[in-house]
C-alpha cells in the first residue's frame, strides 16, 4: 500500500505545477499517511493538487481502519463469502479473543466509522461555509473529518498551520475533538457505548480505556493550562475561554492525532517534555492511534501499585489480571523505549538539532502522531528513512514486528529451577 501511494504521489498530477518531487519525500508522505502519522516533508495543502491530496486521504482510510477491515468491505459488498483463514487475521487484527462474532464486528466497525466521519463531515462544512466557498468547505470538511478520526493530522490549510487559526473557534475545536476521541478509544470500545442502552452493561476493558482517556485528558489541560498560561507564545494573548479551548485541545490531540491549535514549537521545554510523554502512551487498542496504549500504561501503573502495597495481584474494577498481561505490557513498554532511544541517539549523529526536538520527532513519528517542533521538512535523507520506519513499526505494532521476524519457538516441556536475585 505503501509503495502504491509513493507511486501515486510522484506523478506530475499529484504535484502543483512547479513544484517537484523525490522518491524519499514521496516515500516519506506515503508512510506517514498509510501509517495513519501525519508528519509531513512538504506542505500538503500547497504541494499536491486535489489528485495528490485523495490519494493521501485514501491512504489514511485505508490505514486507520486497518487493511483487513477494507478488504472484508470489499468482500461484504461483492458478497463473497468469508474465509475461515480470513477470521483468524481478522480475530489478530481486531484484538479479539475468538472468531465468533467477528465479521459482525468488522461490520458495526465500518457503519460507526462512516457515520461518524459523515457527521463530522457535515459539522465542518457548515461551519467552513461562512468562511469560504460552500464546495471548497465541502472538501475541508470532508478531508479533515476523516483525517482526524482515523488521527491522522494531515490539513490542507497550508503553510503548516494545522488548526491554529481556529485555536477559540468552539465549533471546531469540540466537532475536532469528538472525532479525535471516537477514533482513538477504539472500536471495540465505541461498539460497547453503542450496545451500553440494551446491554446496561461495559466490559473490563471498555471501563479501563474510558477511565484512563478522561484522566489523561484532564491531566494533561491541567498541566498545559499551568506551564503555559502566561506564555505569549502559546496560551497567554488568548483570553480565559480560549485558554481553556487551546489547552484541552491540545491535551486531546496530543496523544495521537496530531493536529494542534496552537504553535508547537512556542511551548516551554517542560511542556513539550510533556507532551512527549502523552505521545509515549497514545491512543487505546483496536483504534485508529499509536503509542504504547492505554491499557498498557494502565497496567503498568497497576503493577507499581500493587507492588507498593505488598500485593501479588493487579485488581482493576474487582477483576484479577493475568500475570501474562503484565509481561506483555512490560515488553511492549521496553521495546517502544529501546526503539526510541535507538533512533533518536542515531539521529542525533545525522541531524544538527537540538537533543528534545530530536526525541520529540522520534516519539511522534513512533505513537504515529504527527505533531513535530519544525524538524521534519529538515531532516536529511538518512533522517527521513528512519523516520519513516520508525512510523512503521509503531503503526504495526513493535510485538507484531518481533513475532513475525523472529524465530519461530515451540513451548518448552521442562522448567529451570526457581533461582533469586536482588531487585533495587
Amino acid at each position: 500500500m505503501i509503495i502504491i501511494g509513493t507511486l501515486l504521489l510522484m506523478l506530475p498530477l499529484s504535484i502543483v505545477s512547479g513544484q517537484s518531487l523525490s522518491f524519499i519525500d514521496a516515500l516519506f508522505t506515503a508512510t506517514s499517511a498509510a501509517c495513519v502519522t501525519g508528519l509531513v516533508v512538504v506542505d500538503t495543502g500547497t504541494y499536491f493538487t486535489g489528485f495528490g491530496q485523495a490519494v493521501i486521504l485514501v491512504l489514511i482510510q485505508i490505514g486507520g481502519l486497518g487493511f483487513m477491515t477494507m478488504a472484508t468491505l470489499f468482500a461484504l459488498l461483492l458478497k463473497r463469502r468469508i474465509s475461515l483463514r480470513d477470521r483468524l487475521i481478522l480475530q489478530e487484527a481486531m484484538n479479539q479473543s475468538s472468531m465468533e462474532g467477528i465479521v459482525r464486528l468488522i461490520r458495526k466497525v465500518l457503519i460507526y466509522s462512516l457515520v461518524i466521519e459523515a457527521a463530522g463531515a457535515v459539522l465542518l462544512t457548515i461551519r467552513w461555509a461562512f468562511d469560504m466557498p460552500l464546495d471548497r468547505a465541502l472538501y475541508y470538511g470532508l478531508f479533515h473529518a476523516v483525517s482526524m478520526f482515523n488521527n491522522a493530522g494531515f490539513d490542507i490549510f497550508g503553510d503548516y498551520r494545522s488548526l491554529t487559526v481556529h485555536v477559540s473557534d468552539p465549533v471546531v475545536n469540540l466537532v475536532v475533538m469528538f472525532l479525535i476521541i471516537a477514533g482513538g478509544i477504539g472500536f471495540i470500545v465505541m461498539s460497547d457505548l453503542v450496545e451500553f442502552r440494551r446491554t446496561r452493561r461495559l466490559s473490563l476493558h471498555s471501563k479501563v480505556v474510558l477511565t484512563m482517556t478522561a484522566g489523561l485528558i484532564l491531566a494533561g489541560m491541567a498541566v498545559i493550562l499551568i506551564f503555559e498560561f502566561t506564555n505569549s507564545r502559546t496560551l497567554g494573548p488568548l483570553n480565559f475561554g480560549g485558554k481553556l479551548w487551546a489547552a484541552l485541545f491540545q491535551s486531546v490531540t496530543s496523544r495521537t492525532a496530531g493536529a494542534n491549535t496552537l504553535d508547537i514549537t512556542g511551548l516551554r521545554q517542560a511542556t513539550q517534555f510533556f507532551v512527549i510523554i502523552l505521545m509515549f502512551i497514545g491512543a487505546s487498542p483496536g483504534s485508529t492511534g499509536g503509542g504504547i496504549k492505554t491499557t498498557t500504561f494502565t497496567l503498568m501503573i497497576g503493577a507499581v501499585i500493587s507492588m507498593l502495597r505488598g500485593r501479588e495481584d493487579i485488581v482493576l474494577f474487582r477483576y484479577r489480571l493475568a500475570q501474562e498481561r503484565v509481561f506483555k505490557a512490560l515488553t511492549i513498554t521496553l521495546l517502544a523505549l529501546l526503539l526510541i532511544v535507538t533512533v533518536s541517539m542515531v539521529l542525533s549523529t545525522t541531524e544538527g538539532s537540538p537533543f528534545l526536538m530530536i526525541l520529540f520527532e522520534t516519539t511522534s513519528a513512533f505513537a504515529t502522531v504527527g505533531l513535530s517542533l519544525g524538524m521534519t521538512p529538515e531532516l536529511t535523507d538518512i533522517g527521513k528513512i528512519l523516520i519513516s520506519l520508525t512510523m512503521f513499526a509503531g503503526r504495526l505494532g513493535l510485538l507484531t514486528l518481533a513475532y513475525a521476524l523472529g524465530p519461530k519457538q515451540g513451548k518448552p516441556l521442562y522448567k529451570y529451577p526457581e533461582g533469586k536475585i536482588i531487585i533495587g
